[in-house]
């Protein structure tokens, strides 16, 4: 026993990490991920399980960025690398050179779980889409600054509306924390409300090349746009979660440009038109007022207005010998009937019935207007036309 080599930890934790590594190169190990943690240094740390058993995993910074898929709690990989043992605590772990989605069903049926939930929560809804400005003066755009993408957009962009003002923000468009800078860039074109209309997208390629289009954290920074956005991801036949939320899906990045702006020959020969028909119809009403102007400078009455003062004056005369006659008529007939009325009520005067012989007697300030009135012996005074006299009834009445 005291002949026996005594090792120390270091020491048996160098062999045991020597069989180890050599023992096991180049592994394909297939599980599903959990515990997957993405550190700030830009390594990830996971766990990868089976039924059975599990084994840690590490994938270290360079390999990461090259992924073109954000590993989630649950997904089922084959992952590619070496044993490895760290030696501080003693523990191995798969050393992690690449990861590959178990099929694309994977994938597929994690955006299909996606997609229903952001739908069931309203992202999608029609009422929640903004309409695009007809005539957007700057544009921006989120995507790769490397890539196809943009420099068909910039094509088409230059052919179309030369004027408008392109703002590029440069984003990775896949593997890790490119939806992180995708959703960012869109929070910070409305933080600065820098332009009128926002397009996001890429070119085609697999679903996992597209797959930070598909990640929630990007389609609730579209949701939350105040400035419509337009995604663009992929070809024509690629649907992304983005697309849904977009307030207008185009099918490839030269389409979202073709869509944003309007072709700058079509409208300079639409205000060629407008100008046109503005002018003609100017021209038109000119015509009708200088014809309308011509007719009264020809007529009689623009060059003879004595002539029609006259036959107004003449007019005024007429009437006024018409009110003169009219008067005069009147006044005739009022005299007329006065002296009618006069007439008749000199023949109802007594005075005029006493010249023709007759008298009236009055006894005691009364007429005596029959015999039985009158009193014997007594005073009365007689009216006659030209005078009073008086007198005394002393007579008998006679039957």
């Amino acid at each position: 026993m005291e002949n026996e080599k005594v090792l120390s930890v270091s020491e048996i934790t160098k062999q045991i990490k020597g069989v180890l590594e050599l023992g096991f190169p180049n592994l394909r190990v297939q599980g599903e991920i959990s515990n997957f943690k993405f550190h700030s240094s830009g390594h990830l740390y996971f766990t990868l399980k089976d039924e059975g058993a599990q084994i840690s995993a590490v994938m270290w910074r360079g390999r990461a960025n090259q992924l073109l898929f954000k590993p989630t709690d649950g997904m089922k990989v084959i992952a590619r690398g070496n044993i490895s043992l760290y030696e501080p605590r003693g523990s191995y772990q798969l050393d992690c050179l690449g990861l590959q989605p178990l099929g694309v069903g994977e994938l597929q049926q994690a955006f299909e779980r996606l997609k229903k939930r952001l739908l069931d929560e309203g992202l999608f809804d029609e009422e929640h889409k903004k309409p695009l400005p007809e005539y957007p003066q700057r544009i921006g755009i989120v995507t790769s600054p490397t890539g196809a993408a943009i420099r068909d957009m910039i094509s088409v962009f230059s052919r179309r509306m030369p004027s408008v003002e392109l703002i590029l923000i440069p984003v990775k468009v896949q593997g890790i924390g490119a939806a992180e800078e995708i959703a960012q860039a869109i929070t910070d074109l409305n933080n600065g409300l820098w332009t009128d209309v926002i397009i996001i997208g890429r070119g085609g390629g697999s679903i996992e090349d597209l797959w930070a289009f598909n990640e929630e954290i990007v389609a609730r920074a579209i949701y939350h746009s105040k400035i419509p956005v337009v995604s663009a991801v992929g070809h024509e036949i690629d649907f992304s979660i983005s697309d849904f939320v977009a307030d207008l899906r185009a099918p490839t990045p030269s389409a979202a440009a073709e869509l944003v702006v309007k072709d700058g020959n079509e409208l300079v020969e639409l205000i060629r038109n407008f100008c046109y028909t503005m002018n003609s119809s100017m021209t038109n009403l000119i015509e009708s007022y200088k014809q309308t102007v011509g007719n009264l400078t020809s007529s009689y009455s623009f060059h003879k207005p004595q002539d029609l003062l006259k036959q107004r004056s003449q007019q005024v005369d007429e009437l006024y010998r018409r009110l003169d006659q009219n008067l005069h008529h009147g006044m005739e007939r009022v005299s007329q009937r006065f002296d009618s009325l006069g007439a008749r009520i000199n023949a109802l005067n007594p005075k005029l019935v006493l010249k023709r012989g007759y008298s009236i007697v009055r006894q005691e300030g009364r007429v005596v207007s029959s015999r039985a009135k009158a009193v014997v012996n007594k005073e009365a005074s007689i009216e006659f036309h030209d005078g009073i006299v008086e007198a005394a009834i002393t007579g008998k009445r006679k039957p």
